[in-house]
Parts: C-alpha cells; sequence; structure tokens
C-alpha cells in the first residue's frame, strides 16, 4: 500500500557569510501573500500554501500526469544566538524567498587570528 506525502516541503539553502545568515526557499507558484515568516522566542517559522489548480468540478479535464505537488508547509529553525532577530530582513522575487538573518555586532567581532608560536 503506497502512502502519498502530506502537503509539501520547498527546498531549502542557508548559507553563511562574515555578515549574516540568509536562507533561500524555493517557492515556485507563489506569491507574497501565500507565505508568513514569524520569529517568537528565537525560533524562526516559515510557513504557506500551494493551491491546487486542479478542480474536480472540472469534468471536461483528464490529467494524464499530475506530479506536482501541493499543500501546506511549516519550517521551523532555531536562531543561533549571533542572529539579531531585530533586524530580519525578507524579499521575494520570481519565486524565490529569502531571508536575511544578520549577524549582532558582538558576533561579526569576535573572531581573531591565533599566532602559533614557534618551539
Amino acid at each position: 500500500f503506497l502512502t502519498q506525502p502530506i502537503g509539501w516541503m520547498p527546498p531549502m539553502d542557508i548559507v553563511e557569510n562574515e555578515l549574516e545568515l540568509t536562507l533561500t526557499a524555493e517557492l515556485p507558484g507563489l506569491e507574497k501573500k501565500d507565505v508568513e515568516i514569524f520569529v517568537e522566542n528565537g525560533v524562526l517559522t516559515l510557513r504557506g500554501e500551494k493551491s491546487e489548480e486542479r478542480k474536480e468540478d472540472e469534468p471536461e479535464k483528464k490529467y494524464y500526469l499530475f506530479e506536482r505537488t501541493y499543500g501546506s508547509f511549516n519550517r521551523s529553525f532555531t536562531l543561533p544566538r549571533f542572529v539579531d532577530a531585530n533586524k530580519i530582513a525578507a524579499d521575494f522575487e520570481k519565486g524565490v524567498l529569502k531571508i536575511h538573518l544578520p549577524k549582532t555586532a558582538e558576533a561579526k567581532n569576535t573572531g581573531r587570528k591565533i599566532d602559533i608560536a614557534v618551539k
């Protein structure tokens, strides 16, 4: 017996540079109004819904292949302590959502090079 996955899970990347972490989510077919982003108690939550275009009351259409996935998604990420939650920003373009998670000033200045002593 085969089971169908419930909903869908958009592919995501998280990348870090010296200034920020960037979470990128591929959300083809969605618009800004279909997605919500929340930050609470150090947890970033991304949720949304991709509505199905196929309607059951269209008997004149015959579907021969149906591979695209639809439904709700909900992803949560615990933010590292070095992320400044008050400065998180997001932009959405061409079905790609980017959430910018800037590092705190302290996190940017904590790294230092360690000299190696020769004995």
